[in-house]
């Protein structure tokens, strides 16, 4: 399997590796794609090699007294950081590269604050070397088994597979006839369809030899990141509600970090909202009724980053924000790029109105568009709406009604794949947001 396994898609990480290719890569490449090799090279140069040089470096520094304590705690935060690391790459979408800095600061952070708070003696020196370790030797492996191979996957034509061309990062060959022996990673097909006789015999013979078959359905959700809106979705529990237990503990973290984060960002909104009284008339906060967890309707907080009269329309077309658009005041335009404008809801969290990640919460005009027009809408409510979320870190802020059927799709993707791991992921891209500024308007 590659580095940047697609846990959630494991289906298509099997396939390539499955795949033939014009150039085979040497053993050493295939070694480094596969999982235990990972770990035996991570384990020797990010905990054995640290040690070592600690020992010749600080030959007089009582290394016998924390040397257990530093090589429990380096293994444990090279293994949590490449868990990590592993699970937020189980997504569509994610270039792993982006991701190995974050996950690895994350992993030893919180070893190195455990260990703090604990009062545990340990070497600093060689949990810097093991952090360093971990991320050079992750970027370098990565970089090489990237060069393996590309994608390639064989498609029966028939049923709904249109939309797999769609996905350009993958190498597609349409079967030509059932007997087609010039299979391509593995076979993609559509098996809802009613497919010929001949051709589902082939398809059973290709899975007895050892050949992949996977669903054109799974698969399209599972490169693209998106659910198709046109029907209910199950999860991978086979039921509509996502994990229960997970969905609680999610609730009361949210609301400790809530608390915690306000008296953090108390200073920052005061002075936000002092500034958007000097620049314009009208209150500081805006206030709008939208439509949250299981259909119940509650009050937003925002910023107001608009003028009065053009932020309280309710206007249809209006509901939508444009590029560079008019209404948006000087102040409100730095605040909607840094999300500064969305700190009010963390009131809303505390409420229990709200989470930090999950689908963001509609007007109720807009709300009550699309549930007339898209079937299965309020399927989004099946989980509390989010300060950011999958949709936002993917796609942007959408600026018409064409890109805001494409949002829900991505909306409907969280919902079905809910998950500890999932908001993770959500959570570093918005890091990332915020420093960039990209997809504000």
């Amino acid at each position: 399997m590659f580095l940047n396994e697609l846990t959630a898609a494991e289906y298509v990480s099997r396939a390539t590796a499955a795949g033939e290719q014009h150039e085979k890569p040497s053993r050493i490449l295939l070694a480094l794609s596969r999982m235990r090799f990972q770990l035996v090279l991570g384990m020797f140069f990010t905990v054995a090699v640290p040690a070592l040089l600690r020992a010749i470096l600080e030959p007089n520094s009582g290394i016998a007294i924390e040397l257990d304590k530093s090589l429990f705690g380096t293994i444990c935060a090279f293994l949590l950081g490449y868990l990590l690391f592993r699970k937020v790459t189980g997504y569509p979408g994610v270039r792993a590269t982006a991701y190995i800095l974050p996950v690895f600061v994350t992993s030893y952070g919180l070893t190195v604050f455990t260990f703090f708070f604990l009062r545990l003696e340990y070497s600093r020196l060689q949990f810097l070397m093991s952090f360093l370790a971990s991320v050079a030797i992750f970027y370098c492996i990565f970089i090489l088994v990237r060069r393996v191979r590309t994608m390639e996957l064989s498609i029966v034509p028939f049923g709904d597979i249109e939309k797999l061309n769609t996905l350009k990062f993958v190498n597609w060959r349409v079967l030509s006839s059932p007997e087609d022996a010039q299979i391509e990673g593995g076979i993609v097909a559509d098996l809802r369809a009613d497919l010929p006789p001949e051709w589902e015999r082939a398809i059973t013979d290709k899975a007895l030899r050892g050949v992949p078959v996977y669903d054109a359905k799974q698969v399209f959700e599972s490169l693209s990141g998106r659910v198709q809106i046109g029907h209910l979705s199950e999860n991978t529990f086979a039921a509509l509600s996502p994990n229960s237990i997970y969905a609680s503990g999610k609730r009361y973290l949210d609301f400790v970090l809530a608390l915690i984060a306000l008296a953090f960002v108390a200073p920052l909104l005061l002075l936000a909202a002092l500034l958007i009284k000097a620049e314009s008339r009208g209150p500081a906060i805006f206030r709008q009724e939208r439509m949250g967890y299981r259909g119940a309707v509650f009050t937003v907080f925002k910023l107001r980053t608009m003028k009065v009269a053009d932020a309280t329309s309710e206007k249809l077309e209006t509901q939508m924000t444009q590029a560079a658009d008019p209404r948006i005041t000087r102040i409100g335009s730095f605040l909607r790029k840094t999300r500064i404008d969305e700190l009010p809801q963390i009131f809303n969290i505390l409420r229990g109105e709200m989470s930090w990640i999950g689908p963001r919460p509609e007007a109720l005009k807009l709300s009550a568009w699309y549930e007339s027009k898209i079937p299965f809408y309020r399927y989004r409510h099946l989980v509390r709406p989010g300060i950011t979320g999958w949709a936002q870190v993917t796609q942007g802020h959408v600026t018409s009604l064409s890109e805001a059927d494409l949002k829900l799709q991505y909306d409907f993707f969280y919902v079905k794949n809910f998950s500890l791991w999932l908001d993770i992921l959500v959570l570093l891209r918005t890091f990332r947001v915020v420093f960039t500024g990209s997809g504000a308007k």
